[in-house]
């Protein structure tokens, strides 16, 4: 079960708006089920902090609309297909990565005009878009020295306007902010470029997390923050303690055997008892999200760690429980949170599983039931 604490999610969308002001506009990431969270339940909650969302594929998008989110949707790094007409007509704003993209949003046809109207910011008047600038991340957008072209086709067109250019930084989270600083520069430029060809965009975005944190000069007019919402930062370089996690996993003993010295536990027999040991089975595995390979991993049962031992299955896994009196079955057990003064934060669990937070946040499972927690309010 993932507990998701609503009120934490509401101060800590609450602190990001503390940070940046009230003059750039917040746009709450909430691509990957929320970061696996919940999309609905957290965007629902974030409407009231943020002036937009942003999701990373347009089925994200949908389904927010199809639950009735009306702010300002932005799609971030979506292959749109043939799909271009539903996206405007579903008031979700696509970011465009590609001159030809530009052209087939300009050329879909629009069959249901008046639907856009229901989403904020999507009044009369040509479609919003947004462009993104490749700096150097090489992974989606157009080169800068491309936005002379983009400049005379953009202004061909009637139906579309350019609402917003953004960018992605990379390396906001390392030691060195050079690489960070020297993406920045060149988005300038390609912005004043942009501007001397007649494209004035509305919002100007390039921070994530880490370089709404670290970089103030990275915010322009909007920021998009993640992972600072769901309460952790990327590194150490960029660490807020203020920042509460959201979302704690649990499950219970479903099972205690008795391991004899010599005795092995689950697949390949790689952990090997070397006493009379007591092994919890846990009714959670790498299915549910759990990573399969962790080194040194602990798990909380009744306010004291115990050792994750032999290899994690598909549906289960297995601890040593030899040193926690009273274990039994049915015992409340802790993979990520909080048990009396211990806890375990997904930071804690990526360093064992040699992987990132992200990681391990996104990957608990649509199987694993979220349980919402608490009550946010507020406002942007």
């Amino acid at each position: 079960m993932a507990e998701v604490d609503l009120a934490a999610l509401g101060r800590n969308a609450a602190r990001v708006r503390s940070i940046v002001g009230s003059e750039v506009a917040v746009y709450g990431v909430v691509k990957a089920d929320a970061y696996g969270h919940g999309a609905v339940a957290v965007a629902k909650v974030l409407e009231a902090y943020v002036d937009g969302l942003a999701v990373s594929l347009v089925e994200e998008g949908l389904e927010l609309r199809d639950v009735g989110v009306t702010k300002p949707i932005l799609v971030l790094g979506a292959y749109y297909g043939r799909y271009q007409s539903e996206v405007l007509e579903e008031g979700l704003t696509p970011v465009i990565y590609d001159a030809s993209e530009f052209e087939a949003f300009a050329r879909a046809p629009i069959r249901r005009r008046s639907r856009r109207s229901r989403f904020a910011g999507s009044g009369a008047g040509p479609w919003p878009v947004h462009v993104k600038i490749d700096t150097g991340m090489n992974r989606l957008g157009i080169a800068p020295e491309a936005m002379a072209s983009l400049a005379t086709l953009a202004a061909r067109q009637v139906h579309l306007r350019i609402d917003g250019l953004c960018t992605h930084l990379a390396s906001a989270d390392l030691d060195s902010p050079e690489a960070t600083r020297a993406q920045l520069a060149l988005f300038q430029s390609t912005l004043g470029a942009a501007r001397a060809r007649g494209i004035t965009p509305r919002l100007v975005h390039a921070a994530n997390t880490a370089g709404t944190m670290r970089f103030p000069e990275a915010r322009f007019s909007a920021i998009r923050p993640g992972l600072a919402l769901y309460g952790y930062t990327p590194s150490e370089m960029v660490a807020r303690r203020e920042f509460e996690p959201v979302l704690s996993l649990h499950t219970r003993i479903m099972a205690l055997h008795q391991v004899r010295p010599g005795g092995t536990v689950s697949y390949g027999g790689i952990w090997r008892a070397e006493r009379e040991s007591l092994i919890a089975t846990l009714p959670i595995g790498y299915a549910d999200g759990y990573p399969r390979h962790v080194e040194g991993a602990e798990v909380l049962v009744r306010g004291k760690r115990a050792k994750v031992v032999g290899a994690v299955c598909m549906d289960m896994m297995m601890v040593d429980v030899s040193e926690i009196a009273g274990a039994a079955v049915g015992d409340d057990v802790v993979l990520i949170g909080c048990d009396g003064d211990q806890s375990i934060l997904a930071d804690q669990l990526a360093r064992w599983a040699g992987t990132i937070s992200y990681e391990v946040l996104c990957g608990i499972s649509k199987r694993v039931p979220r349980i919402y927690r608490g009550k946010a309010g507020g406002s942007a």
